[in-house]
């Protein structure tokens, strides 16, 4: 038995209601050829108003990108609590932590929403959280942090998504406050950014309300 789909099966039965249709209208609107057939183009006109929107491929497509965007919004705005406890932790690692950083300390000098440019590598990206100092298991501050470099640990350090139009090869960095410089006028490109940014005013990215209410003085 060939298989149906939804489309198929409308219009089999639109196809199969049509004379129904026609014998109540001439029922009800009398013999008139006239009416009958403006009659005739208001139902037809009115079943394809509503049919459309459930026939068309490109309202589907367009509800489906809708839900994806509404999806994704929830996932990087509320905790995933079935995930563990790191994410409501407030001391989660890598500037992910989603406690309030308020108030914020005067000598954070960066803001999230700001792009900056790697001072060693030359890489591009836009500053996603801040940490007031290094946050990270402590296997991998041994291994970033050597001995001559130890006071790093205890400064500033930003979560940055990397641009990759830098063709960097990372997607994410974690880097203190001393490595990195502000600039204006670049845009990144990354598949995260519309999660935590609305937009770009020339100087720095505009947060989504989520993000904006853990970093409100940034």
């Amino acid at each position: 038995m060939p298989y149906i789909n939804v489309a198929a099966a409308l219009q089999i039965f639109a196809l199969l209601s049509a004379l129904p249709a026609q014998y109540f209208i001439s029922q009800w609107y009398g013999t008139d050829s006239a009416q009958r057939i403006q009659i005739t183009e208001r139902v037809i006109a009115s079943w394809r108003s509503f049919t459309k929107p459930y026939l068309s491929l490109d309202a589907w497509a367009d509800r489906l990108k809708l839900w994806l965007s509404k999806t994704r919004n929830w996932y990087y705005g509320v905790k995933k609590t079935l995930s563990g406890d790191n994410e409501a932790d407030p001391h989660s690692y890598f500037a992910e932590s989603t406690h309030v950083h308020s108030p914020k300390p005067e000598y954070i000098q960066f803001s999230v929403g700001q792009v900056i440019v790697h001072k060693k590598f030359g890489y591009s990206g836009v500053i996603v959280g801040w940490d007031v100092k290094a946050n990270t298991p402590g296997e991998r501050l041994q291994h970033k942090y050597p001995p001559v470099k130890q006071d790093l640990k205890g400064t500033p350090h930003y979560r940055i998504l990397i641009n990759k139009a830098n063709g960097f090869g990372k997607s994410t960095a974690y880097i203190p406050e001393e490595e990195i410089t502000v600039i204006m006028g670049l845009e990144v490109h990354h598949p995260d950014m519309k999660a935590y940014f609305s937009g770009y005013d020339g100087s720095k990215y505009i947060m989504q309300p989520w993000l904006k209410k853990i970093y409100p003085h940034d």
